[in-house]
């Protein structure tokens, strides 16, 4: 792997772990604002050692593993830096399975956001999809069963990572809700400073699945994943202290970031399949999709100035 190919790689993972972290950001800096000064300091600190080192470090290394358990802890590690010609056959012979699983997971949670959730709408045809909330469930039980039926002519592994990807999807949604239902309660009913920043881990962790499954999209290799979705980590925090009321001007951000998981599913989808990917594909289209968005959300936001004038 290129030095140029790393550079790329880590940048788009860290923007992607912005973007998709855009909700999380928002949430931490609404609770942080009821908490006292000292909490706020250790959670941006050593929440941020937790987020960088045990979420996206612990976590991809274990999925790596799960679906490798041949390599070791250690091979798992630094399998995609090993000259060894068995440990990349094994990656290789693994890797439909994780990628599938990232794939479904992706492009439901991005149908989620498209009929069911709340937004500020930047394309033509997203207004009508959103009073179509009903379809959700009946379109990716569909989209299920038809990944599921092509999956089983080649292997039963690409199947049960498919139902697997679907089944980390509900089970993730369900805890998002929970926790921005919870979010709203918290400033009402007197929890403790300790008590919010344990919300605020777990809701940390739920978040960053996201993040994770996208980010092997653009790589197998966990350092480059930990890195890249640690920087990532590390711009958000930053978000959270200063700049989150600025960022949800940016009305389109979140477009930008459901879009790319869109992307990135169906690239890994296609992957899981046997279509050969360049590796600069999901960084170029992360980049062009949230940079598109972005720009939409900048020209919003000068029109609305000179509307108030």
């Amino acid at each position: 792997m290129s030095l140029f190919s790393i550079i790329i790689i880590v940048g788009g993972l860290c923007l992607f772990e912005v973007v998709s972290s855009v909700d999380n950001a928002i949430i931490n800096a609404e609770v942080l604002s009821t908490m006292g000064q000292r909490a706020r300091r250790w959670f941006l600190f050593w929440g941020l050692l937790f987020a960088v080192f045990v979420i996206r470090g612990l976590l991809p290394w274990a999925i790596i593993w799960a679906v490798t358990p041949s390599l070791g802890p250690v091979g798992a590690l630094l399998a995609t830096f090993s000259s060894d010609s068995s440990v990349k056959e094994a990656i290789e012979l693994s890797s439909p399975t994780l990628l599938i699983g990232g794939g479904v997971f992706l492009i439901f949670l991005f149908f989620s956001w498209l009929f069911l959730e709340p937004k500020n709408f930047g394309l033509w045809g997203e207004h009508f999809f959103s009073t179509k909330g009903v379809w959700f469930f009946a379109i990716v039980s569909i989209l299920l069963s038809v990944i599921v039926w092509f999956a089983l002519k080649q292997n039963t592994m690409l199947a049960f990572g498919a139902v697997i990807g679907s089944t980390a999807f509900f089970i993730t949604h369900g805890f998002k809700q929970n926790a921005e239902e919870n979010e709203k309660k918290l400033s009402r009913q007197g929890l403790s400073d300790v008590s919010k920043i344990m919300f605020l881990e777990i809701i940390d962790a739920t978040f960053s699945i996201d993040g994770v499954l996208g980010a092997f999209a653009f790589t197998l290799s966990v350092p480059l994943i930990i890195f890249g979705n640690g920087l990532g980590a590390y711009v958000t925090r930053q978000l959270t202290v200063g700049n989150v009321e600025r960022i949800k001007k940016y009305i389109f951000l979140k477009n930008g970031a459901m879009y790319s998981v869109f992307f990135l599913g169906v690239i890994m989808l296609a992957d899981s399949f046997g279509v050969k990917i360049p590796s600069y594909l999901c960084p170029l289209v992360t980049f062009a999709v949230v940079g598109y968005f972005f720009l939409k959300s900048r020209k919003h936001l000068k029109n609305s100035a000179l509307n108030e004038k």
